[in-house]
């Protein structure tokens, strides 16, 4: 399984740093392409390129159909990182063992670099000569929905409102539904846009893309309290400084390692019951619940 996650993150950061350079974008300041580099071109596990990667493989659909895609998720969940690492959001001194970009740079420059990687996500989209048109239109609306009001800003937003309080579960799981499984989703669903079965499939993907993001959001909630700081790449308990509401909060660390169990369960039933096999997704539902970082 590693062997072929390294295969699918080494694939899109190829394509990520062919994208981002000066000479594809000469009228663009010099300092936001090193900055969006900075930002895009690091250490991440790239998880939602490889969901996207491991989709289209397992429907036979040429990897060169899903790597504007790829890429366009990578830069969405990039450029969430970024807006949430600012003084006004989370204000993250450390981001994947790198001083963040607003700290690397300065707040402007890194709010400018959230912006255009968001924008430049849809502009591939649209711009992606090995798709139809009728499936770019697809990929953008998936994209768009989740990663927008109904999707990972409604999930920021609720997050911050949530800071200080008791919350019950099922605005939790609400919460991290749109912040999180959103994006896991949209992955999912991107790499079968192309595919003769989407119409057949695109309802339990996204069932499972749902159990995965909550399974993800757990499992993080759980290293924010285990973890260290040198191995997750960012401040171990931040979480909990910033008194967030998470799973551990509200299950104790006991029960929430359970609940991801349960998660990690169901995702593997629902991946059964698709009609296709692809033992690399299968593999990494697991280690969704076992990953340190």
């Amino acid at each position: 399984m590693q062997d072929q996650l390294k295969r699918f993150q080494q694939r899109v950061h190829n394509q990520l740093a062919a994208l981002l350079t000066f000479e594809n974008h000469p009228h663009v300041p010099q300092r936001l392409i090193d900055a969006m580099r900075y930002a895009t071109l690091n250490s991440g596990k790239r998880l939602r390129p490889a969901l996207i990667y491991a989709v289209a493989e397992a429907l036979n659909i040429p990897l060169t159909q899903v790597d504007k895609a790829a890429c366009a998720i990578e830069l969405i969940h990039s450029y969430s990182l970024v807006h949430d690492d600012l003084p006004a959001m989370d204000d993250d001194d450390l981001r994947r063992g790198q001083p963040t970009c607003h700290i690397q740079y300065d707040e402007a420059t890194a709010i400018l670099v959230g912006d255009a990687q968001q924008t430049l996500a849809f502009s591939i989209l649209s711009e992606d000569a090995a798709l139809s048109a009728d499936v770019r239109l697809e990929m953008i609306r998936i994209l768009s929905r989740t990663a927008g009001i109904n999707g990972m800003i409604g999930g920021q937003m609720l997050d911050i409102a949530s800071e200080g309080q008791n919350i019950e579960l099922a605005l939790l799981e609400q919460l991290h539904n749109m912040k999180t499984g959103a994006l896991i989703q949209a992955a999912l669903l991107m790499g079968a846009a192309a595919s003769p079965l989407y119409a057949e499939i695109k309802a339990p993907l996204a069932e499972l893309g749902k159990t995965i993001g909550l399974a993800f959001q757990v499992q993080d909630d759980i290293l924010d309290i285990e973890g260290d700081t040198d191995t997750l790449g960012k401040p171990q308990g931040s979480d909990l400084a910033a008194d967030k509401s998470t799973y551990p909060k509200l299950l104790g660390l006991d029960g929430a390692k359970r609940y991801r169990n349960e998660l990690i369960e169901q995702a593997q039933q629902q991946y059964r019951q698709l009609p296709f096999a692809s033992p690399f997704l299968a593999q990494l539902i697991d280690y969704i619940g076992q990953r340190n970082h």
